[in-house]
């Protein structure tokens, strides 16, 4: 199935299981919300919760953290926490009310047990996950749907398959993006690249249509940007850690790109006074225009992030080599 088109689909269900069902890699916390661990041969290790399909660790052969996860994180059942990789449908959080950029996240997803036409895929390193809309959910968006999530682990690579069906008896348009947290050693040292020349609207600025005009986007300061029409690979390259992000795309155009700094970090009560130091979003979306779906149609988006080393080209690293994803 080709990534961001729509298809039309068959009815598939999948199966919210019991205590006693559950597979040997789904922990039940203490709190009674349950989490799926992942783990690949060479060491590689990520989480996913059950609550909201978030997934909140994504750890290396060396244990390192990929992720980032505020030292605030509130981890009570029914929350959503601030950090790792999370879902955002059926609107971004740049629109819409504030229930709706995220409801998906505030509800308990199940394990998928038919996620045709992906292929059967290794239970140790990879989970399906389903959501079903029911009738409280049309309170908030009026509209059926089923929403499925397959997360997928190998050595240094985390990849994420979103899909979105209409169940319902008409057309429905989304905005979506996957609410990427990336660590990082220090943001002042942080470079992006993959997105220089291209438009985009500045939410600290009303939302205003810009052109970036930098070779490469770096950070003093708040920033909280929709990239439009991106290329389907874009790197954050942490010199401190000589290491680099490389995310690749399919069927998401958009990518935001958000760090709070020290003002709003201090504002929220979620979120470490210095957390903005370590951390960077970097999303995969589609916001500009929105994804049309007409009954028993699917959409399909797909990203993959690899941790690569990179090192120092006389005194810079060479974006080209970054971006076409080469090993130093």
């Amino acid at each position: 199935m080709d990534e961001g088109k729509v298809h039309p689909i068959a009815s598939n269900s999948g199966v919210k299981l019991g205590v006693n069902a559950m597979p040997a890699n789904v922990i039940r916390d203490g709190d009674g919300s349950s989490r799926v661990i992942l783990s690949e041969p060479t060491g590689t290790t990520a989480e996913v919760l059950l609550h909201g399909g978030q997934i909140v660790s994504w750890k290396n052969e060396r244990r390192e953290e990929m992720l980032f996860m505020t030292n605030k994180a509130l981890w009570k059942a029914g929350k959503v926490i601030r950090g790792g990789i999370s879902i955002c449908f059926p609107q971004s959080s740049n629109s819409g009310s504030p229930e709706q950029p995220g409801f998906v996240r505030n509800r308990l997803w199940s394990l998928d047990s038919s996620p045709s036409p992906l292929p059967p895929a290794n239970p140790q390193s990879t989970v399906d996950l389903m959501l079903k809309s029911t009738d409280d959910d049309l309170k908030t968006w009026p509209h059926r749907f089923e929403i499925r999530l397959r997360v997928s682990l190998t050595a240094g690579k985390l990849t994420l398959t979103p899909r979105v069906r209409n169940t319902d008896s008409k057309a429905f348009s989304f905005t979506f993006a996957l609410c990427s947290y990336f660590s990082v050693s220090d943001i002042s040292e942080v470079r992006v690249e993959g997105l220089e020349t291209l438009d985009y609207f500045d939410n600290l600025l009303q939302r205003e249509r810009y052109t970036e005009q930098a070779d490469a986007i770096t950070f003093d300061g708040e920033v909280e940007r929709v990239y439009l029409s991106t290329p389907p690979k874009i790197a954050i390259i942490d010199h401190e850690k000589k290491r680099t992000f490389v995310l690749r795309k399919e069927g998401m155009p958009d990518a935001v790109l958000w760090n709070p700094w020290d003002k709003k970090a201090k504002a929220m009560p979620d979120f470490g006074d210095e957390d903005y130091k370590t951390m960077l979003c970097l999303d995969s979306a589609s916001i500009e225009i929105p994804i049309a779906l007409k009954p028993c149609e699917e959409w399909k988006g797909r990203q993959e992030v690899t941790a690569v080393s990179s090192s120092y080209c006389s005194g810079q690293l060479d974006p080209r080599r970054v971006l076409q994803g080469y090993k130093y």
